[in-house]
């Protein structure tokens, strides 16, 4: 009976892992062989005007497959993972209506999880008022006071969140305050039942030495294009260093650099550093997710051949 279910199910191709794997062009090489379309699962490809800091793909590397969920959203425009999960799943059932399989592609954990999982998040806005008094607390009181407030109502939000994290503990506390229930609680509610769709998921991954030296290749190769320039224009045209979305990597490093804080030599070191260890943080979460089946670029020698290994595990299925 099970089986039937999952089968009646509509499907979804996941292809993910640490960044610098190279996701983009496999979820294209795959696509091109399926009849798919491809759904951003990168919550920094959102942002219009901030290209070569996200890697974001060409329109010549897209190769005429079509692409969701990129470019959708100013810099300083807020965007949650509850919306990302309304729109990406509206896209997936528009994609199969053209009987295209959708694919979603991505190393945004929370983003993913929000889309393949009953995962509910709080049934409330932002409250722009309630926000903004927790902010002058945190400034006057301490971020490690504010982290403690979450944890004296939700622990378990707490354990999982930095104290310096301040945007994520300010969240939680608003979904407390504004509905009375944790925030835990939304995602603990569904966790143990069947995903949504019938998955088909794939990690890439590599040598932690290989990734670290692509990541640092990447990191030359962005720089080289003009990452310095992209940010100047950002903050010339009036985007605060402080945005949620400049405060991500490859923008936050740059800015400090071009506000005179570091030099360039500095700021480029900092963004191999802190994307390597981005990188790890990606592999701890993915890790947890048994669903995945992990492909190792190293032993098939090219993304191509990746490509192919999924394409192949497809086969017969849709």
């Amino acid at each position: 009976m099970k089986d039937k279910a999952e089968n009646a199910m509509e499907p979804l191709i996941v292809i993910t892992g640490p960044t610098a794997t190279g996701k983009s062009e496999v979820g294209v090489l795959v696509a091109e062989h399926v009849g798919g379309e491809i759904i951003s699962a990168d919550s920094m490809l959102l942002y219009r005007h901030m290209d070569i800091g996200t890697a974001k793909p060409t329109l010549a590397e897209r190769r005429g497959i079509p692409h969701h969920m990129i470019d959708i959203a100013e810099p300083d425009q807020e965007y949650s993972a509850a919306l990302y999960q309304k729109e990406a799943r509206h896209l997936i059932t528009e994609i199969l209506l053209r009987r295209n399989l959708p694919i979603l592609v991505g190393g945004t954990g929370l983003y993913i999880k929000a889309v393949i999982d009953p995962y509910e998040f709080g049934a409330t806005s932002s409250a722009p008022a309630l926000r903004e008094r927790l902010l002058i607390e945190a400034e006057q009181d301490g971020y490690d006071k504010l982290h403690r407030s979450l944890a004296e109502v939700d622990p378990e939000a707490a354990a999982k969140l930095h104290p310096r994290d301040t945007r994520r503990v300010i969240r939680a506390l608003e979904v407390y305050y504004l509905t009375g229930r944790p925030a835990s609680s939304y995602m603990k509610r569904n966790q143990y039942h069947l995903p949504l769709y019938r998955l088909f998921m794939f990690g890439l991954n590599m040598d932690r030495a290989s990734l670290y030296r692509r990541i640092e290749q990447r990191v030359d190769a962005m720089i080289a294009a003009g990452l310095v320039e992209e940010v100047r224009r950002l903050l010339e045209t009036g985007y605060s260093k402080e945005l949620n979305a400049m405060r991500s990597l490859g923008y936050k490093e740059i800015a400090a650099y071009l506000t005179g804080e570091i030099s360039l030599e500095q700021a480029v070191e900092l963004l191999k550093r802190n994307t390597r260890r981005f990188a790890k943080r990606q592999l701890t979460w993915f890790r947890r997710d048994g669903r995945i089946r992990w492909l190792d670029i190293d032993e098939f020698g090219s993304l191509k051949a990746v490509a192919k290994e999924i394409t192949k595990s497809l086969e017969g299925v849709f």
